[in-house]
């Protein structure tokens, strides 16, 4: 995560996100929450 912090932001803006699927999902969401917001969203 360091890697991504120290990025500059036209470096975030043309590499795709690595937790891009994980938007949505509130800060100190839980195992269940995260396997839920997965299996909601694996088909699209």
């Amino acid at each position: 995560m360091a890697d991504t912090a120290e990025r500059n932001s036209s470096e975030q803006d043309s590499d795709e996100r690595d937790d891009a699927h994980l938007e949505g999902i509130e800060e100190g969401a839980g195992c269940t929450e995260i396997w839920e917001h997965l299996a909601e969203n694996r088909g699209e």
